[in-house]
């Protein structure tokens, strides 16, 4: 998911009282950014690849750490995380295998927390499928635009090829939901509702209902650094923020409630 709406989701999560873990599997430390973390600027503390490093990796607690926002965490990112890219292909074996790295750590802080959020970088590599085993729901970001869907199928059908492939390696891949999320959505552009329609007709229930709009409000929050949550309602058109908002207030309650079915409580 782009980190911007990952940010909302968590932020939206956090208002209502959950404990949220992010964590930021960009070596480009988006989400790490939009957190108020500047990666090579500020911040040369611990991050989520010092815990998943293969030589003496570090504990997880010591790489988790508070955002400006209460009930929000941490485990931020910054380009040494490629490296983690060029150690799996050399350390990885049937002792250490590659994709139970990010989920062994994260067991560390099961306890700590009700949710984690995982945003991965934009291709397939380890970190992504490492993320992908750790996880036990997908929520995979689909503009609607030829050029994206082709981009996602064929992303979809590669990392599917390598699912299998860990599985039959030993992974438990059993999510509780696989679900498409329509972003930049434009209510007004007749082609891509069309594709939106199509992609509702061909996936079904795989497609949320709930979509994040193309707003300037949301544009201009993150540049800010900020989520639609955080940013001054005055300071921007009131009309447009209110629809940016109610966008994502629907699908922050929409994810609410799959998370609400994993946990058996609907």
């Amino acid at each position: 998911m782009r980190p911007g709406n990952t940010t909302v989701m968590a932020t939206a999560l956090a208002a209502v009282g959950q404990q949220v873990l992010l964590v930021d599997l960009d070596p480009q430390g988006s989400l790490t950014s939009m957190c108020g973390i500047s990666p090579e600027i500020e911040f040369d503390g611990l991050t989520i690849y010092d815990a998943v490093r293969y030589d003496d990796p570090v504990p997880m607690t010591e790489v988790v750490q508070p955002t400006y926002f209460p009930g929000l965490s941490i485990a931020p990112s910054r380009l040494m995380l490629s490296e983690f890219e060029t150690e799996s292909a050399v350390h990885s074996n049937p002792d250490q295998p590659f994709f139970t790295r990010i989920r062994n750590a994260l067991a560390q802080v099961e306890d700590d927390f009700d949710l984690v959020l995982m945003d991965s970088p934009p291709q397939l590599g380890f970190l992504t499928i490492a993320g992908m085993a750790a996880a036990s729901s997908l929520i995979v970001p689909l503009t609607p635009s030829m050029l994206d869907v082709s981009s996602t199928a064929q992303f979809l059908e590669l990392a599917g090829a390598y699912m299998g492939v860990i599985e039959d390696a030993g992974a438990s891949l059993n999510y509780d939901h696989f679900k498409f999320l329509i972003t930049r959505d434009e209510p007004t552009d007749v082609p891509s509702q069309q594709l939106t329609s199509f992609m509702r007709a061909l996936f079904q229930d795989r497609v949320m209902s709930a979509t994040a709009l193309k707003s300037t409000a949301i544009s201009d929050a993150t540049m800010l650094k900020q989520s639609i949550y955080e940013v001054v309602r005055s300071e921007m058109t009131r009309a447009t923020y209110d629809r940016a908002k109610g966008s994502m207030d629907a699908v922050g309650q929409e994810v609410e409630a799959m998370i609400q079915q994993a946990w058996g409580r609907s």
